[in-house]
């Protein structure tokens, strides 16, 4: 048998066929599915009629070929009949196709062989003077020109370029030759308008003996508020009511016959040897073929793009309307148990601020590159630095984090530059060796690695960042390369999104690294019309790319360097960027791919002690219609996941910065549950469970408060609490509350209580008519209330930040409790105080979209579960939270206010929020020896000291002592503070600290610090409590300006402590 190489040369008739193929037809997104003939992973053909999916059989010289799928197949190359060997199917691959063809051209150049399965085994004289092998021959490179409908319903043309499945870089363009796989860390305490002041007045004014005189106990209390009038003041309002929505329109916009002519350049030819008679067979050529044929394309486009519909609602309200006629926002009902309980999310109130507030619109810091409505304007949200300062300080969404770079970085990108760090990338600071277990001072993750930038061609030094819809849970950013530019990249920014998504209007696209792209491969397209590609980077960390054209676009995404990747000019579409932690979990973007959130929302019911809250999100994306969304769950949320939405969740994680592992859950919404709500929590000392605290106080306890009361009472009331700051002023307030509850309710001494509450009254009113020396003012810029000292001031940072929306929760908490106290024992008081103190529950913690005078839950995140301290100071390390304790006040005090003036949902809301607190805190701020979300080198701190987004630090604001930072997460001691502490957390904290012995022993504590200590202490030993408060002689310099002795004995007695 001879051995052979056999010339198989493409003739003349076989070109004409490939080039008198049908017209090929321009299909929209829905109907593009085409049949695959091969296990090649990325083969597609890009046509569906049968005569392409059929082999030919090809035979020459004994040898079988298979006319089957192109080794390079795209818009093009499937026109051209490829020889194959029958046992040689993995040389194909293929690029995702496109939409409509009008011209192409193809010219051959490559150095791909091919030849039978199975090389011959020649001799040394079947090889003299001839090819012993297939000679390199060429595999067709491409360029095609598409003509498409963009979504602006007008004509387009684009240019594709053959692409090889798999590309590696060959140049860089980088400013540093090196990939940047580090980042930076910033150690600087970023203290944003914070100074270093102590959380409570240094010195405790006391008196010697009592003054105050009991009021007689047969007048009526309160006859200075009882004779108020209800007023009769109306206010028509126009609320507008705003929809996201998913908008898909499939349109046939024309039928025109399309001209296609196929110009045949060069010819794929297989080198044979005939080793029979020892000739050699020369090679043939075919000249240029130019076959032109007609037929008709049906152009179709998919339209989907997120639109924002506004509507307008009148409404006339009264100023004594109660909030169970107010409308409420939410529509649906999500929750298994129903929602026939208690709406946790009705709104306050509607009407404007009361008149006494001024109104400016000057605030220091101006609504940087913001596209507003005329709505509230959120100030604490984790997206807060894409509109503040600089712009190019990150955005933590969780997982991720994204940056715009602003011609920075590596990749010297003007795009929006997207990170994700995973545990072993986080820095440590030093060893604390005097802790026990030697924690870790603090632990940062490292800013500025630019793993994929979302960008294009036409941006750079003219960009402009925008933004709108700056909501609770969302906003969407924009990148143009010019003010005006009718190009736009825009990003929506939701927490906890699996993907980052932009979706690009008439740009170019750039997906760009400062980490370096090692290798760009295309993947297997998941579903019709997205283009996948996996990326790994020289980290070795591997990134999925999925490119989703408007009009069927290919991107044609070209390695251009090892920074740049870069698609075709004027593009439609979107492209979504995933982080892949292990291949194995790679279905679960595919399944996902082609929806995304574009905003988030919050409802809940109660019912007895069991809350069951919703987190939902509207969506966008060509799929949204029949894909459910892929988000990111925190440790808290899959804890308290009822049963419905546990089942769908998935064994994807990817490590947050500060909030240990998140994990990806399928569903367009959460449903969340919470079982033990503190309803039977109220102004008197308490303990969740089994056994609850004393009811009432011992005989003892009594006669040990009495005395000290009446004491404490004697206070100028208006003199501690008529201060410069409004955190200084509503805990003077809410101390005097505290105690004068403790003696009207308690320590039966009613008739001193009365004289006592006619003070506190007077001092709160200079409050209520704004007459303190900075008055609030209503700013019309960011809409909130907010002190007056830093326009007067021109001081950032008097006050705490107030002015600048700096803890307003900690500040407006402490008037708010005051104020529920203050009603609870004369609800006369409330007819002449209610809206004022409703402003403020307003301003921090407004449920509702329905009032457009405050942003909705301006503090407190329902997706982390606790609030953020920082306002409008743009930050590296993202918003912050110093003390959790405050946090939990702020609940508390609406949970009382909401009781106190039977607003059952503001109540069932406090609770809620108290709940959801006291999981968060127990996985994230209050670490015990098993904590699984936060280092292992750092939980031995017992507290995070201050809480990032994207670091902890082991400090507080005003200063490093031991006390302070354990101490700022007791403050103060309240009846949650049992909820929130648990007693195994506080028993472990006091063992590392405070014990007889310990770093810090609290016999070492001076000031105000010992009685915040000792009274955490009554939490687990409230006995050890009692008889420290109750010692003779009692230095009151242990007590702190927002406390009171009286509040500390019965606390400790009525947690256990007393005989």
């Amino acid at each position: 048998m001879h051995t052979s190489w056999a010339p198989v040369v493409l003739t003349l008739s076989q070109a004409f066929l490939a080039g008198a193929l049908p017209a090929r037809r321009v299909l929209g997104q829905s109907k593009r599915h085409f049949e695959r003939d091969c296990d090649c992973d990325d083969q597609l053909y890009p046509f569906g009629d049968d005569t392409l999916t059929s082999p030919i059989t090809v035979t020459a010289d004994g040898e079988t070929f298979i006319r089957g799928p192109p080794w390079q197949t795209s818009l093009v190359s499937d026109l051209l009949p490829t020889l194959q060997p029958t046992t040689n199917n993995d040389a194909a691959t293929s690029t995702q196709p496109s939409s409509p063809l009008e011209t192409s051209t193809i010219s051959t150049e490559s150095d791909q062989s091919y030849g039978p399965s199975t090389s011959p085994t020649l001799s040394a004289a079947e090889t003299t003077g001839s090819s012993a092998a297939p000679s390199t021959i060429a595999s067709p490179t491409y360029t095609s020109e598409i003509t498409y409908v963009n979504p602006n319903l007008s004509f387009g043309t684009a240019t594709i370029t053959d692409l090889p499945s798999s590309q590696d870089p060959t140049a860089t363009s980088a400013a540093n030759p090196n990939p940047d796989t580090t980042g930076f860390i910033n150690t600087t305490l970023q203290t944003g308008g914070r100074p270093p002041v102590q959380p409570f007045p240094t010195g405790n004014i006391t008196v010697s003996s009592p003054t105050l005189e009991p009021l007689d106990s047969t007048a009526p209390f309160g006859t200075d508020t009882a004779t108020e009038s209800p007023s009769s003041i109306t206010e028509t309002l126009t609320l507008p009511v705003t929809t996201f929505e998913t908008v898909v329109v499939n349109s046939t916009i024309v039928n025109i016959p399309v001209p296609t002519t196929t110009v045949v350049t060069a010819i794929t030819v297989i080198n044979t040897t005939v080793t029979s008679d020892g000739s050699l067979v020369s090679t043939s050529t075919v000249g240029t073929t130019v076959i032109t044929t007609s037929g008709t394309a049906i152009i179709e486009t998919m339209i989907s793009a997120s639109s924002t519909i506004t509507e307008t609602e009148a409404i006339t309200l009264t100023t004594d309307v109660t909030a169970s006629v107010l409308p409420t926002a939410t529509s649906t009902c999500l929750l298994p148990m129903g929602c026939s309980g208690q709406d946790l999310f009705q709104p306050v109130g509607l009407g404007s601020p009361p008149a006494n507030i001024g109104w400016r619109d000057d605030h220091p810091v101006p609504r940087l590159g913001i596209n507003t409505d005329g709505g509230p304007i959120e100030t604490n949200k984790f997206y807060q630095n894409i509109v503040l300062g600089s712009q190019t300080s990150p955005v933590f969404m969780m997982p991720y984090s994204l940056r715009w770079s602003k011609g920075s970085g590596n990749a010297r990108s003007w795009g929006l530059a997207i990170s994700h760090i995973d545990n072993n990338q986080k820095a440590y600071g030093p060893a604390n060796p005097s802790i026990p277990g030697s924690p870790s001072s603090f632990y940062i993750n490292p800013l500025g690695i630019e793993s994929i930038i979302l960008s294009a061609a036409e941006l750079g030094p003219n960009t402009v960042m925008t933004s709108d819809s700056l909501l609770a849970f969302s906003a969407n950013v924009h990148l143009q390369p010019a003010q005006g530019s009718a190009s736009i990249l825009t990003l929506p920014l939701v927490q906890g999104m699996a993907f980052v998504t932009a979706h690009y209007a008439d740009l170019q696209p750039e997906i760009q690294s400062s980490v370096f792209f090692r290798n760009i491969a295309a993947a297997v397209p998941p579903k019709p019309g997205v283009y996948k590609y996996r990326v790994t980077l020289e980290d070795g960390k591997i990134w999925l790319i999925y490119a989703i054209p408007s009009s069927g676009v290919s991107p044609n995404l070209l390695l251009l360097s090892s920074t740049m990747l870069q698609g075709i000019p004027n593009w439609f579409g979107d492209i979504q960027i995933a982080k892949l932690p292990d291949p194995s979990l790679e279905s679960y973007y595919d399944d996902a791919v082609g929806a995304y959130p574009t905003a988030g929302h919050v409802s809940g019911n109660a019912q007895g002690t069991t809350a069951q809250y919703s987190l939902s999100w509207t969506k966008g994306g060509a799929f949204a219609s029949n894909t459910s969304l892929l988000m990111f769950a925190l440790p808290h949320h899959v804890q308290s996941f009822e049963s419905s939405t546990l089942r769908n969740v998935t064994n994807l994680v990817l490590t947050t910065p500060t909030k240990g592992e998140a994990t990806a859950v399928v569903g367009d919404y959460w449903v969340l549950e919470e079982t033990e709500l503190p309803t039977s929590m109220a102004f008197a000392p308490w303990r969740p469970g089994s056994p609850q605290a004393q009811s009432t106080l011992s005989p003892a306890a009594i006669a040990a408060i009495q005395g000290v009361a009446a004491a404490e009472a004697s206070q100028n009331m208006s003199a501690q609490s008529n201060l410069n700051s409004m955190y200084f002023s509503g805990k003077a307030l809410s101390k005097f509350a505290t105690l004068i509850y403790t003696m009207h309710d308690l320590s039966d001494q009613q008739d001193l209580a009365r004289a006592a509450l006619l003070e506190l009254e007077d001092a709160f009113d200079v409050f209520a008519r704004n007459q303190q020396e900075f008055p609030l003012v209503y700013d019309t810029v960011w809409k909130g209330l907010v002190s007056s000292a830093s326009y007067v001031l021109h001081d950032d940072g008097v006050d705490f930040g107030n002015s600048y929306y700096n803890d307003h929760h900690f500040h407006y908490g402490y008037f708010i409790h005051a104020a529920s106290v203050i009603g609870y024992l004369d609800p006369t008081w409330l007819t002449r105080n209610k809206d004022y103190v409703n402003a403020l529950v307003r301003d921090i913690a407004n449920p509702s979209s329905l009032d457009q005078y405050f942003p909705v839950s301006r503090a407190f995140d329902w997706y982390h579960g606790h609030s953020w301290a920082k306002g409008l100071f743009e930050s590296g390390d993202g918003k912050d939270e110093e003390s959790s304790s405050e946090d939990a006040m702020f609940a508390y005090s609406l949970k009382m206010w909401g009781r106190t003036i039977g607003d059952a949902s503001m109540e069932a809301r406090g609770n809620l929020m108290l709940s959801v607190m006291a999981r968060s805190f127990q996985n994230y701020f209050l670490m015990e020896s098993d904590n699984p979300n936060q280092p292992a080198s750092f939980i031995d701190n017992k507290v995070t000291g201050i809480l990032f987004e994207n670091k902890a630090d082991h400090v507080t604001y005003f200063g490093t002592d031991l006390s302070y930072v354990q101490g700022i997460h007791m403050i103060p001691v309240m009846p949650c503070s049992t909820l929130t502490r648990k007693q195994s957390f506080v028993l472990e904290e006091w063992i590392a600290y405070f014990a007889d012995g310990a770093v810090r022993q609290v016999i070492d504590v001076q000031g105000g610090w010992r009685g915040i200590i000792m009274a955490n202490l009554a939490i687990i030993n409230p006995q050890a409590a009692f008889n420290f408060f109750t010692t003779p002689n009692f230095d009151m310099s242990w007590i702190d300006g927002g406390a009171s002795l009286t509040w500390y004995i019965a606390l400790s007695a009525m947690l256990g402590g007393s005989p």
